[in-house]
């Protein structure tokens, strides 16, 4: 049975991180399984190249070194030092918080399948740290269980090139909506795991919390149709959508008294003031994203101003004008929500 590419991902993370030498790609794909599903060395190449993208899109720090001192050819590992946690000191319930975490995340099938990876390593010669020897490596974070069946379909699908269809929401309370898309890859931030690709039907990039992707995922159209663009940075796609990038600017909204609580985490209060008659909060909001923080403004209706900069309030007055379900409540939603 051919092995899926969470599997495949998973093998070659303990591969990666269980020795300090540098593996070629020829010892890789002879140790890892999975890559001898691969029908020749160029379909190997083009899966083991996909895959390197998938990790450093993860965040796992691949790094690219000589073989040998003997050898010119370029091997690969993973380096240690920045993929494990700094020395964490937790106090005991805390500490008994985790013990009963880890519990419920180990798995007889992953200890049976880490155990086996690292036992054929040995076997190939790979020199296996002895330290990791007797501990299996969760190259996937707990917080995907929930989403597993959606992730695997939609990484096999990444990894053939096809077209997905999937039913997804924009939020837990929404219903669902199918959406079809071009698959360029998979990213994890801050424990939270996001598809990026081509919205087919809205001819746009777009990215879905795959939390929010319902299990009954589909694919369509001929293999190894789509590619991800050259040039593309998942990473860079997926800070801008969720505000997490670098901050790049400052934006001056005005709040209403106790109300978007969410605007008020992010900001610094300057001052407070009124506006119709409504006590409120002027806030300095240091910007990531100002797609994000335009959604965000403009998801709080009335409750929230803007009051600069101008390209801001364009930008929110245009989504307001988008989410208007008729064109006479068009001027009342635009004029009193979100722009001053």
């Amino acid at each position: 049975m051919a092995i899926s590419k969470v599997e495949r991902l998973m093998n070659l993370v303990i591969c990666l991180l269980s020795t300090r030498q540098f593996l070629t790609a020829e010892k890789i794909r002879d140790s890892v399984a999975g890559y001898d599903d691969s029908a020749s060395t160029e379909a190997f190449s083009r899966m083991f190249e996909r895959d390197k993208n998938e990790l450093r899109d993860l965040g796992i720090p691949l790094e690219t070194g000589q073989a040998s001192r003997f050898s010119t050819v370029e091997g690969y590992r993973i380096n240690r030092s920045a993929y494990e946690l700094p020395e964490v000191d937790l106090t005991r319930a805390e500490a008994a918080a985790v013990a009963v975490a880890a519990r419920l995340w180990g798995s007889p099938e992953l200890t049976s399948a880490a155990q086996g990876a690292l036992l054929k390593l040995r076997a190939a010669g790979v020199q296996v740290d002895t330290e990791l020897a007797g501990a299996p490596v969760a190259a996937i974070p707990a917080r995907t269980r929930g989403s597993e069946a959606a992730l695997g379909k939609l990484l096999d699908a990444i990894d053939a090139g096809r077209v997905v269809r999937f039913p997804h929401r924009s939020a837990p309370t929404e219903p669902y909506v199918l959406r079809t898309v071009e698959p360029w890859g998979v990213v994890t931030l801050h424990g939270r795991w996001y598809l990026v690709g081509h919205d087919v039907d809205r001819g746009a990039t777009r990215t879905f919390r795959i939390s929010r992707i319902g299990e009954d995922v589909t694919t369509t159209g001929p293999e190894n149709a789509v590619q991800k663009p050259d040039g593309v940075d998942l990473r860079a796609i997926v800070d801008a959508v969720t505000g997490a990038g670098a901050i790049t600017g400052t934006a001056t909204v005005w709040v209403a008294e106790g109300r978007a609580q969410e605007l008020r985490r992010l900001g610094e209060i300057r001052e407070k003031r009124q506006f119709d008659g409504r006590p409120g909060t002027v806030l300095e909001i240091p910007v990531r994203s100002w797609d994000w923080i335009a959604r965000l403004v403009a998801g709080h209706g009335i409750d929230a101003l803007v009051l600069g900069p101008d390209s801001l309030r364009a930008e929110v007055r245009e989504k307001l004008r988008f989410a208007a379900d008729s064109s006479t409540t068009v001027g009342a939603v635009v004029s009193d929500a979100g722009v001053q």
